[in-house]
C-alpha cells in the first residue's frame, strides 16, 4: 500500500434540495465562463467588438461541445450502440457524466469561430491568440470534472500522489490496484505551465504574427496530451502502442511546429482574408504595421513639417525676388507706415 494517495470524491452530484448538480458540469460551466470573460477582454484589447465576440462565442462553444461529444462517441461506438453495448444508445446526449473528446472540441469551436469571423478585422487568427490564454484556463477545470466522476486515470502506481480509484471503476486489468496516476492532474499542471509561458511572451512582444501565439497553444497543449496519454489506460485502440489521442498529438505538434516556425520567420505580408481581413483603403489601422504601430509615412517621414516640429509655410503667398526684404537697408522706405523706425 502507497504512503499517501489522493482519495476520490465520495459522490459526483451536488444535491441542492430537489435540484441535482452534477460537478463536472459544474465546473465546466465556471471554466466556460472564465474563457469568455479572458477571450472577450484580450480581443477587445486588440480593437474588437466584445459584444460581437460574444455572439461567435455562444455558437463556438456550443457546436464545440458538439464535437467534443460527437468525437468521444464515434471512437467508442461500442460503450452506446450495438447488442452487447453496456449503455443505453440514448446516453449518447449524457454529457454531463462525462465522455466530451477534448480535440473534437477545440476543431469544433475553431471551425466555427473562422466562419463567423471570415472576411473580419479583427479576424481568426487575432480570436486564436485572445482565446490561446482562455482555453487552457478552462481546460484545467474541465479535468477537475475527471477527477469527480473517477474517469481517464492512468496505470497503477505507488507514489505518494497516486489517486484512489473505487474498484467498481477501476479498469478489469488492475482490478486489484488500488492507485493509479492521476492524469487529470497532470494536464491541470500542464495547462498552468502553458498559461504562464504564453503570458509572458504575449507581454514581452515575443512574436511579431498575428495568430503565433495560438499555434503555439495547440504545440504546447499537444505535448503535455501526448505524456500523458502514454499513462492512460482508457482506449483499447493502440497503432505501435500509441492511442487516438496520442497520434493526433503527435500531427498537432508537427504542424503547429511548422506552420509557427514559417509565419514567424517569412517578412511581413497580409494574411488572406479567410484568417484576417485585409486593411481597407481609408480604413483607420491601414497605416500600422504588423504588431499596431504606427507606419511611417513613405513621402513625408523626413518632413519636419509632417512631424509637427517645423513652422508651416504661406500657402497664400508667392515668392517675389523683387520684393526687398524688411530688414533690407532701403533708405526709400525709412519712416514709411509699417516700416522700422
Amino acid at each position: 500500500m502507497p504512503l499517501a494517495s489522493i482519495p476520490s470524491p465520495p459522490t459526483n452530484v451536488l444535491q441542492l434540495g430537489p435540484l441535482e448538480l452534477h460537478y463536472y458540469g459544474l465546473v465546466i460551466a465556471i471554466g466556460v465562463a472564465l474563457a469568455f470573460s479572458i477571450t472577450r477582454r484580450r480581443w477587445e484589447d486588440r480593437g474588437g467588438d466584445g459584444e460581437f465576440l460574444e455572439r461567435v462565442m455562444v455558437w463556438a462553444v456550443g457546436l464545440g461541445f458538439l464535437g467534443a461529444r460527437t468525437g468521444y462517441v464515434i471512437t467508442n461506438t461500442d460503450r452506446f450502440f450495438g447488442a452487447d453495448a453496456p449503455l443505453d444508445p440514448w446516453q449518447v446526449i449524457a454529457i454531463w457524466e462525462g465522455g466530451l473528446a477534448l480535440y473534437g472540441g477545440l476543431i469544433g469551436g475553431t471551425l466555427t469561430a473562422w466562419w463567423f469571423l471570415r472576411g473580419h478585422r479583427p479576424g481568426l487568427l487575432s480570436f486564436l491568440d485572445s482565446a490561446a490564454v482562455a482555453v487552457p484556463v478552462a481546460q484545467m477545470l474541465g479535468r477537475l470534472g475527471n477527477w469527480f466522476n473517477q474517469e481517464l486515470f492512468g496505470t497503477p502506481t505507488d507514489l505518494p500522489w497516486g489517486l484512489e480509484i473505487d474498484p467498481g471503476r477501476r479498469p478489469a486489468e488492475f482490478a486489484d490496484s488500488a492507485t493509479f496516476h492521476p492524469t487529470f492532474l497532470y494536464e491541470i499542471v500542464w495547462n498552468l505551465l502553458v498559461v504562464g509561458v504564453l503570458l509572458r511572451l504575449d507581454r514581452r512582444g515575443t512574436f511579431r504574427r498575428r495568430g503565433s501565439l495560438g499555434l503555439l497553444y495547440f504545440a504546447l497543449y499537444a505535448v503535455g496530451r501526448f505524456l500523458t496519454e502514454l499513462l492512460r489506460t482508457d482506449t483499447d485502440f493502440r497503432i505501435i502502442g500509441l492511442s487516438r489521442n496520442a497520434l493526433i498529438s503527435i500531427a498537432i505538434m508537427v504542424v503547429a511546429g511548422v506552420v509557427l516556425a514559417r509565419r514567424e520567420s517569412e517578412p511581413d505580408a497580409q494574411d488572406p482574408a479567410w484568417l484576417e481581413a485585409p486593411r481597407s483603403p481609408g480604413s483607420d489601422d491601414e497605416d500600422e504595421d504588423e504588431d499596431g504601430n504606427a507606419a511611417p509615412d513613405a513621402a513625408g517621414d523626413n518632413d519636419p513639417v509632417a512631424a509637427g516640429v517645423g513652422p508651416e509655410p504661406d500657402v497664400g503667398a508667392e515668392p517675389d525676388e523683387a520684393t526687398p526684404s524688411p530688414d533690407a537697408d532701403d533708405p526709400g522706405t525709412e519712416g514709411a507706415p509699417g516700416s522700422r523706425t
